[in-house]
């Protein structure tokens, strides 16, 4: 009998969801031997032809899910990726003329001195003439910013570039934040604290109730993945468009950008730790290159990237980067020659080193 209430009830729950003019279909449950009960089918439909079947199994056929996933198996092309992602570090920051400034001022709250804000207004005509150098008409330019103050700041001196029809959007990002050093009071404790980071290491390094670069590259790992989504639903186009010349701006700080670029490109520890910090109100460009994947050569010169750090190993990486296409693997990869010196001393040829490298 209460078997027979609970199915009554489920009905009145269905009923409620539906349509006054929906018509339901009830079969109360039937007791069986060893009070097992049997569930027939329970239809909710708003016309003869739609229905929706309950087993007791527990599970149900949505005649709308077999639509979505016939639509997801479709031909239909994907969503065109941006065409580039560039890097914005923050202009120049009381901070940065001045370090005690992080003794009475909490991290989030430097601003921009003056200096700064031109950077962030220098640096956003920059943009404008690299992207309007593609000679389209419908560019579009989608900012993530770091909510620290000065990463603000940077974005208002930024767009300050941009009319508003030519600004998709922008997003405020808590994982782009800087770096966390710790509640620095004591100007001379810092200043140890950052020596002891260069002799143990500028990745592993972890700052007293801070983080690490480490830590860092644990949460703009999460960054990746939401950007990527973005990137593959195309969320940056307006419904009902196809946009190919959109523009990411990533508005952060100069760890957390190296990092990024670290995660992005699968960079090692000791080719992180080369890396040299961006200008305040610097670029670095990640362009998509021939085969839809990002590469730093297609806008920077190979000295450009020197100077920033990159080797040979991760020059050749970036070249390849360029040809590319996204889901593919560079078996070639030569950073595999410095995990695995022994390939020097082998005296197959150079099918064989390749077959061990994939």
């Amino acid at each position: 009998m209460a078997m027979a209430q609970f199915c009554f009830s489920a009905s009145l729950c269905y009923n409620s969801c539906f349509p006054r003019n929906a018509t339901l279909s009830l079969t109360l449950c039937k007791p069986l031997k060893n009070g097992v009960f049997s569930f027939n089918t329970i239809q909710c439909c708003t016309s003869q032809r739609e229905a929706i079947e309950h087993s007791g199994n527990g599970l149900a056929s949505f005649p709308e899910k077999h639509l979505h996933r016939k639509s997801a198996t479709s031909t239909k092309a994907p969503p065109p990726r941006p065409r580039r992602i560039i890097l914005v570090r923050h202009g120049q920051s009381e901070g940065n003329v001045d370090e005690s400034v992080y003794t009475r001022v909490s991290d989030p709250k430097i601003g921009l001195t003056e200096k700064g804000l031109e950077d962030a207004e220098q640096c956003g005509k920059r943009i404008r003439e690299m992207i309007e150098k593609d000679k389209v008409h419908n560019w579009k330019v989608y900012f993530y910013v770091s909510p620290y103050r000065r990463g603000v700041e940077t974005l208002k001196g930024l767009g300050r570039a941009f009319e508003r029809s030519r600004i998709a959007g922008m997003r405020e990002e808590p994982r782009l934040r800087e770096q966390d050093f710790g509640n620095f009071q004591d100007r001379e404790k810092m200043r140890v604290e950052k020596a002891i980071r260069m002799l143990y290491g500028r990745f592993f390094y972890r700052f007293p109730n801070g983080e690490s670069a480490a830590d860092v590259y644990d949460r703009i790992t999460g960054f990746r993945e939401t950007l990527r989504a973005d990137i593959d639903i195309g969320r940056f186009q307006p419904p009902g468009e196809r946009n190919p010349n959109i523009n990411l701006v990533i508005v952060s700080h100069g760890l957390t950008l190296r990092v990024f670029l670290m995660r992005w490109y699968k960079w090692t520890v000791e080719q992180f730790e080369r890396l040299n910090n961006f200008g305040n109100g610097g670029v670095v460009v990640m362009e998509r290159g021939y085969g839809g994947r990002y590469s730093l050569l297609v806008h920077h010169t190979e000295e450009e990237l020197r100077e920033f750090g990159l080797t040979d190993e991760m020059l050749s990486d970036q070249e390849w980067q360029k040809y590319a296409k996204p889901g593919e693997l560079n078996y070639d990869c030569p950073t595999l020659n410095s995990f695995f010196s022994h390939f020097a001393n082998n005296c197959g040829d150079e099918n064989e080193n390749k077959i061990n490298s994939s």
